[in-house]
């Protein structure tokens, strides 16, 4: 695919369980993250181009990635390297008083690779987003993490949160692959 873009969206420290000290645990971050790191591989070997969003909340007392705080900072296993492409968000919308917009203009994208968390949230957010700018949008859902939700005293597992948000992303704003299925479309 030409012009494609990898986005990965908050792979940062407070979301993964195996982390110690972790303040907002998701169920499936790690393998997320594995899947991510083989289209991370991927793009790299590939010299394509690679943007990693990163959130950090604005006010001292939030629930997690607190800025400048160890749980705020990219895992490990996906930081990135020179010449890749760093946003800072303060909101769930990655595009939302960031330079994203610009990057991806200046890069001429028009295909995004969407991976990250949380689904609900801000993986929902970006790819509505960006389709609503026009790129072709592909969201790898083995590669996005969410938790547990609640609404009226009904308790939804994440695994049907996640199920809903990708049913509904793929119905009108992206096409919604396994990781597998998108590394044989490059």
């Amino acid at each position: 695919m030409k012009n494609t873009v990898l986005l990965l969206i908050d792979f940062q420290n407070d979301y993964f369980p195996s982390f110690d000290g972790a303040k907002w645990k998701l169920e499936g971050t790690e393998l997320a993250a594995s899947n991510a790191l083989k289209l991370l591989e991927k793009f790299r070997k590939e010299s394509m181009n690679i943007v990693h969003v990163k959130h950090e909340f604005l006010n001292e007392d939030a629930a997690f990635f607190t800025q400048n705080s160890t749980g705020a900072k990219i895992h490990n296993t996906l930081l990135p390297k020179e010449g890749e492409f760093e946003v800072l968000k303060n909101e769930v919308n990655s595009f939302k008083n960031t330079n994203l917009k610009e990057i991806l203009d200046k890069l001429q994208a028009q295909n995004i690779i969407i991976v990250g968390a949380m689904t609900h949230i801000c993986i929902d957010a970006v790819v509505r987003a960006s389709s609503d700018y026009g790129y072709n949008c592909f969201v790898a859902h083995d590669a996005c993490a969410t938790h547990d939700l609640e609404f009226n005293d009904i308790v939804i597992p994440a695994k049907m949160v996640h199920a809903s948000f990708m049913a509904s992303l793929e119905f009108a704003y992206a096409k919604v692959e396994t990781t597998d299925s998108i590394l044989e479309l490059l």
